[in-house]
């Protein structure tokens, strides 16, 4: 997958909230400043980004282009993202509040648009810090961190480290994957059935791993035993970091119950439920886990069955639940545009979280299948760097890293101009 993405830059924390009504809360808040220094200092100015700085649309969006400091219309209707690997939370889809928005990933951002989130490699948690251990359980050090996002991602991990989003295809409507030209149908040549882009995605997906200086190494198997395996596991797990929107679970498989609607679900005894009501504005500290009852507590709230696995899962060195929790629990400074927030806890918070405590579950639980593909794989038959560099596979074209041009639709350039691509 040669053409990578940098994550997007927000340069200001309050376009991006974990409801949608508080971003529209914070946008009037802005409009009805009438003090021109309030308004800019509440904007939060950057060398990018200020009210007066003119800039094109952002592409698929229909937020207006003339200076945001002549604005006085409503906020864009807020959209959804993949915020890191296993949060999703609500962005201002607004140009001139981003300061690097990424608009080539926006221009192939559609119903079929699947992006694979590579980490940077994680400096070592710091001591105190909330959500590490000593030692945090979660993937071993060889295992490459890749999480798959159906939504536009930004390409953070939960400890806020940038990395890389490589889109699955280049342009919009599944068109011209983003693989190495000829490796489609070099596999097909070696494996002797038919391989799809999407089969790759899967591929990776499930045997991925982290190489020396910490790049993603990815195994490639001349077994179709072994291929139709690896493609199985990976379009679960994608499956599961998609919430059900990509991928797929084998039939029968533990998650894909009936009457599920396409996501997740664990099977009756296993389900999370709340048990106490999440009420009130819960502290940052009032998240907790009781391993006897086996539940989540969350203040006066309480959340059970909730699997042990799941309550330990981390990414890149922060406890998955306590990093989503302190997202939503940490009020932002007074005075400031992120202090504005719900009063109370939101019942779509709470149904975020019970579909979170399952796809943590259901994921802990590829750990094994996962093992025993990768030893496998390590004892059989591999399609080596020298074959694909015979093939002509590799090297890669250098227009392949690169995004391809995408006409499909008007932008309008700033202050209403005409866009030129």
């Amino acid at each position: 997958m040669p053409w990578s993405v940098a994550p997007l830059r927000l340069g200001r924390s309050w376009v991006l909230a974990p409801d949608a009504a508080s971003l529209t809360a914070r946008w009037d808040r802005l409009l009805r400043t009438d003090d021109e220094a309030d308004r800019t200092a509440l904007f939060h100015p950057t060398r990018a980004r200020t009210p007066h700085t003119a800039v094109a649309q952002l592409p698929g969006q229909p937020g207006a282009t003339t200076r945001f400091a002549r604005e006085r219309g409503r906020c864009p209707q807020p959209v959804r993202i993949a915020h890191g690997p296993y949060d999703q939370q609500w962005l201002i889809p607004d140009h001139r509040l981003i300061d690097a928005a990424r608009p080539e990933l926006w221009r192939v951002a559609d119903e079929h648009q699947i992006h694979l989130l590579e980490p940077a490699r994680e400096a070592p948690p710091r001591a105190g810090q909330r959500g590490t251990r000593a030692t945090p359980p979660g993937p071993p050090p060889t295992e490459a961190e890749l999480s798959f996002a159906a939504l536009l991602p930004d390409g953070h991990s939960p400890a806020g480290r940038p990395g890389r989003i490589r889109p699955l295809y280049r342009r919009p409507g599944a068109r011209e994957p983003n693989v190495a030209p000829g490796l489609l149908a070099h596999l097909a040549r070696r494996l002797g059935r038919e391989v799809a882009a999407d089969d790759l995605f899967a591929w990776i997906a499930a045997v991925a791993r982290r190489g020396p200086g910490g790049a993603t190494v990815v195994p490639l198997t001349a077994s179709p035993e072994l291929w139709e395996a690896g493609v199985a596991l990976g379009r679960r797990r994608v499956w599961l970091h998609t919430r059900g929107a990509r991928g797929g679970p084998a039939a029968g498989a533990p998650g894909a119950a009936a009457g599920a609607g396409g996501r997740p679900r664990l099977p009756g005894g296993q389900r999370p439920y709340v048990r106490a009501a999440l009420t009130g504005r819960l502290a940052p500290d009032a998240l907790g886990y009781d391993p006897e009852e086996r539940a989540l507590r969350l203040g006066n709230g309480r959340i059970s069955p909730v699997a042990y696995a799941a309550w330990e899962y981390h990414s890149g060195g922060v406890r998955v639940l306590e990093s989503w929790f302190e997202r939503r629990a940490t009020p932002g400074p007074a005075g400031t545009l992120d202090a504005i927030g719900p009063r109370d806890w939101p019942q779509e918070w709470t149904s975020d979280l019970l579909e979170l405590i399952t796809v943590l579950t259901l994921l802990a639980e590829l750990r094994e299948p996962t093992g025993q593909l990768r030893k496998e794989l390590a004892d059989g038959p591999l399609i080596a760097v020298g074959e694909l560099t015979e093939a002509g596979v590799l090297p890669v074209p250098e227009a392949a890293r690169r995004p391809a041009s995408v006409l499909d639709h008007h932008e309008e350039g700033p202050e209403g101009q005409f866009a030129l691509l």
